[in-house]
């Protein structure tokens, strides 16, 4: 389009109207912002990466307390073809965890905890790299590539031994990274490994979505996105879908649990709950993304 001077500025821009009633469901310019559908000024981030028009997050906060997750960087995208908010699964569910959300409970997961929770607790204190710390326990071993598992049996493992195997090494890693988080906040480890447990509870069901109780939304916190020199607020009016009337509504998480392995990976994908609270700019001709309170 730029080539043959259809359009003036290499940019195309997306809103999105997330009002299930009216007629107009959202708009793409090419060539350019329609000022009619933000306020204010976009915030721009140059693009990290090409292909995903991939950037850099600065901050996740839960309420206004940080996750602390991204202090050794987050890579995310934006995307229209994706409906929810995805995000690696430790950090989604403890935002799950912090707004109520259901998901299905994983015996490996509350199995990891109560056995080996002081073990993991111990080795992270004493200085040792999160990365080989369930190598060290036995539950992950290297194979030159990656950590799989080392083949320990547990009871929920009977019935398909590879997917069993597979699930505890994975719950030791998202262990490790929630206890790593909180040791952060300087809290007692008895209260760390409960706390954990009840995370556990809140692991997202095998789709990645969580079940939330409507009539929680008033009471939920604020979940929040540095990016460049802002932050950009979700409320839970916004990070909540509903479908369905009455006795038959239905409310489900905006975050979806979704882990993409390196080298691409871990990555956030702020998809469609996010671009419709703020208008979303791709600047080709500057490499870079802008974002603006959408009107």
């Amino acid at each position: 389009m730029v080539e043959q001077g259809l359009v003036s500025e290499e940019v195309f821009s997306f809103w999105l109207n997330r009002d299930p009633d009216a007629e107009e469901g959202g708009e793409i310019v090419f060539g350019g912002v329609d000022p009619k559908h933000f306020k204010g000024k976009h915030t721009y981030v140059p693009v990290t990466k090409k292909g995903y028009w991939q950037f850099e997050l600065g901050d996740i906060l839960i309420g206004n307390q940080s996750t602390g997750v991204c202090e050794g960087g987050c890579a995310a995208i934006v995307d229209s073809g994706t409906s929810l908010l995805a995000g690696p699964t430790p950090v989604v569910t403890e935002i799950n965890h912090a707004i109520g959300g259901e998901g299905v409970v994983s015996a490996e997961c509350k199995l990891v905890v109560s056995q080996y929770g002081d073990l993991i607790w111990d080795l992270l204190v004493s200085g040792l790299l999160p990365e080989k710390v369930c190598q060290q326990i036995g539950l992950c071993a290297f194979n030159g590539a990656e950590y799989v598992s080392t083949g320990i049996k547990t009871v929920v493992e009977k019935e398909n031994v590879s997917a069993g195997d597979s699930a505890v090494c994975s719950a030791c890693e998202m262990a490790v990274v929630w206890v790593q988080n909180q040791l952060k906040q300087k809290q007692t480890k008895e209260k760390v490994l409960s706390y954990i447990n009840e995370l556990c509870d809140s692991l997202p069901n095998p789709m990645g979505e969580s079940i939330i109780d409507c009539d929680r939304i008033p009471t939920m916190p604020n979940v929040s996105f540095t990016i460049g020199d802002k932050i950009f607020n979700l409320s839970p009016e916004q990070y909540i879908l509903k479908t369905g009337e009455g006795i038959a509504e239905v409310c489900i998480s905006g975050f979806m649990a979704f882990d993409l392995p390196p080298p691409r990976g871990p990555l956030w994908i702020l998809g469609d709950v996010f671009m419709g609270v703020y208008h979303t700019v791709f600047d080709s001709g500057k490499l870079r993304i802008g974002f603006a309170e959408a009107a």
